[in-house]
């Protein structure tokens, strides 16, 4: 027991802990450069590994052995970052974009060059470890979500291509199809080209075969056949003689490119319903208005459930490019379009706020007010898409599907309508 008159001893001060060495890897197909830097900013080690199971091992390994905790990469996915983040170690995403800024930091030369990247990466992840927010993954369902969603989009890139390519191809083979139904790459376009591949069959119709062949593969709209007739009849001729046979093989071979691709679209479209219904915050997204099945599971891939990921609804908004990027030096102040954006999830709320003032009045509303200030319809939508994200925010931060019975702003305007 300490004397009362004894004065008590000064507490022993708890000496600092020590700063962790940070490492930088700068990512590439087949591999990857490594970079590892003390607390002072000291290169430790400098290395590359190949892209291998043995070389992911081999890189965890190293880092461990070093002391690291934390890693910064310049891209947030892939077999690197599951592999640091299966061994416990930290990810922290600094943009492309960044790093070619952060350079001049270390040299004017600007050069670009693997290892002095992955230097850079380390140095900037210990000198502003407090600006930078550590990578928070999404759940393996909205991963999965969002891989089939991507690869649909794929696809339908890939199908407007072809229908673009098929187009070019019978403005000089066979004009008379193009414009003959609503689309090139329709399902009964295709089938009329599948069995009128040139301008030599597609002069055996006459007004009764048109319309025999139009019942036997179930057309409905039989009141349009003289429409039809008259579109084929008075359109320029196509190729004939010897370079129709020719002509007529490559028609076919783009029908077939095209079919299969609206198969395969049709199977991704089955299995982005089937994991959007499976998904815990499918609710929220398809509440939305004109959501629909796969602008929900766009929506809801591109922005995650990793609430941690987006605290505020302007660290949403910017990421989505919907937030305008202000530069200000002196008296001169410029407001500019955001490139520096997700373009994903860009295209994804983008997508969704373009067609949502068509239902939504209060969307339709500030859609107009823009339009009546002077700006374009892709800057209009783009600030009702801003709008959307903040109300989108709060339902997916609340785990609420979207109420228009509560969206004060829509109950406002329609009382004043009233």
């Amino acid at each position: 027991m300490i004397d009362q008159d004894q004065a008590p001893a000064t507490p022993a001060t708890t000496p600092a802990a020590t700063p962790a060495p940070t490492a930088g890897i700068d990512w590439a197909s087949s591999d990857h450069a490594v970079a590892i830097v003390d607390p002072h900013g000291v290169q430790q080690d400098r290395f590359t590994i190949p892209h291998t199971a043995p070389g992911l091992r081999q890189l965890v390994a190293r880092l461990h052995r070093a002391g690291v905790d934390e890693v910064a990469i310049e891209r947030p996915d892939g077999p690197v970052v599951d592999a640091l983040l299966e061994a416990d170690l930290g990810v922290v995403v600094i943009a492309p974009n960044q790093v070619k800024n952060l350079r001049s930091r270390y040299g004017s030369a600007g050069n670009k060059d693997d290892g002095f990247d992955a230097y850079v990466l380390a140095d900037t992840l210990r000198t502003d470890r407090g600006r930078l927010r550590p990578l928070t993954r999404d759940s393996d369902a909205t991963i999965t979500l969002r891989m089939t969603v991507r690869a649909r989009q794929d696809l339908v890139a890939a199908r407007v291509a072809m229908a673009n390519q098929l187009r070019a191809h019978l403005q000089t083979t066979l004009p008379g199809v193009i414009g003959l139904f609503r689309d090139i790459d329709s399902a009964i376009t295709l089938r009329f080209l599948n069995r009128f591949p040139s301008q030599d069959k597609a002069d055996w119709l006459s007004p009764t075969r048109l319309g025999n062949w139009l019942r036997s593969i179930g057309y409905n709209h039989l009141a349009n056949l003289d429409r039809l007739w008259d579109h084929l009849n008075q359109a320029p001729r196509g190729t004939t003689g010897a370079q129709a046979a020719a002509r007529a093989e490559i028609t076919l071979a783009l029908v077939a490119a095209l079919t299969g691709l609206r198969v395969q679209i049709k199977a991704l479209e089955k299995q982005i319903a089937d994991q959007l219904a499976a998904h815990p915050d499918a609710a929220i997204f398809t509440s939305l208005p004109k959501s629909g099945t796969v602008r929900a599971a766009r929506l809801l891939a591109e922005i995650g459930d990793a609430r941690g990921r987006f605290p505020t609804p302007e660290s949403l908004a910017c990421l989505a490019g919907a937030a305008p990027s202000t530069r200000q030096s002196g008296k001169v102040k410029v407001v500019t379009f955001r490139w520096a954006v997700d373009k994903q999830l860009r295209g994804a709320v983008v997508d969704f706020a373009g067609d949502s003032h068509h239902v939504n009045p209060w969307a339709a509303d500030l859609y107009q007010r823009a339009r009546a200030r002077g700006h374009d319809h892709p800057h209009a939508v783009r600030i009702l898409a801003r709008a959307w994200l903040h109300i989108i925010w709060r339902c997916w931060q609340d785990n609420q599907p979207y109420d228009p019975a509560r969206h004060r702003a829509l109950q406002r305007l329609q009382h004043q309508a009233a």
